[in-house]
């Protein structure tokens, strides 16, 4: 059946629109209906804007007031914005930014040596203390038990769940130790807490700076770049982490 329906096919004439008569070419060209389809489609359009144009202009407000009113201006029945000319060049904008990563590079490597300054204080040797592992004693001597643990270490009783700076018998006895308060003891630890904190907000601000200067450097990189050679953008930038691209390798000579 449907090699008839090929066969039958052949000998048909092919549709060819008419053409524009001999008494009517000083009217230009015959549309045809590719022409018609596409006049068709600017007036629906056309009349879909007018539409909603209306119903805009029935519920507005007249009190209503938006800036797009001052910024605008009709040129020849058109709306076009009024666009304020540039107050830097690009060669201004470009040593602006470059001013602003090398503050920017300061502000950082002040913030990495006091991080390094805290941290040659601090070791969060406390954190030690906090993490739950275990310690196996293996005893040669079957037939000797010992059951104190601080006998064993050789420590004081009091100092067993020490982790780190767990010291001997004989080193304590070597030792002098201050005659200290509570209340003194009390201001040691919270100046103590304070450091650690400080600490945190300073890793956390050396982080932002980081962050900050990657994405300088970027920034810079594209606008030093050619307008003909944009890099391909392989990831967007996030709060976190700068933006990710892609240039072209060139081989230098």
């Amino acid at each position: 059946m449907s090699s008839w329906i090929k066969a039958s096919k052949v000998n048909q004439k092919t549709h060819r629109e008419r053409h524009q008569p001999e008494h009517r070419q000083k009217y230009g060209l015959l549309e045809k209906k590719k022409d018609y389809k596409v006049r068709a489609r600017h007036h629906q359009e056309r009349e879909r804007v007018l539409k909603l144009l209306k119903k805009r202009a029935q519920n507005r407000n007249p009190d209503e007031f938006y800036f797009h009113m001052t910024k605008s201006k009709v040129e020849d029945g058109r709306h076009t914005e009024i666009r304020e000319e540039d107050e830097h060049t690009e060669d201004q904008i470009k040593l602006m930014q470059t001013r602003d990563l090398k503050y920017i590079n300061m502000r950082a490597t002040m913030e990495r040596k006091k991080v390094d300054r805290l941290q040659s204080q601090l070791h969060f040797l406390d954190q030690a203390n906090q993490t739950t592992n275990s310690h196996i004693f293996f005893n040669d001597n079957d037939n000797q038990c010992v059951t104190d643990l601080a006998e064993k270490l050789g420590t004081h009783p009091d100092l067993v769940d020490r982790k780190t700076n767990r010291l001997r018998l004989s080193d304590l006895e070597k030792i002098k130790l201050p005659d200290l308060d509570e209340q003194t003891i009390k201001e040691m630890l919270s100046e103590k807490k304070k450091s650690y904190k400080e600490l945190e907000r300073r890793k956390k601000r050396e982080k932002e700076l980081s962050v900050v200067q990657r994405k300088l450097e970027i920034k810079t990189h594209l606008l030093s770049g050619s307008k003909q050679e944009t890099p391909k953008k392989i990831k967007p930038a996030t709060k976190d982490a700068a933006p990710i691209y892609k240039w072209k390798y060139e081989r230098k000579k």
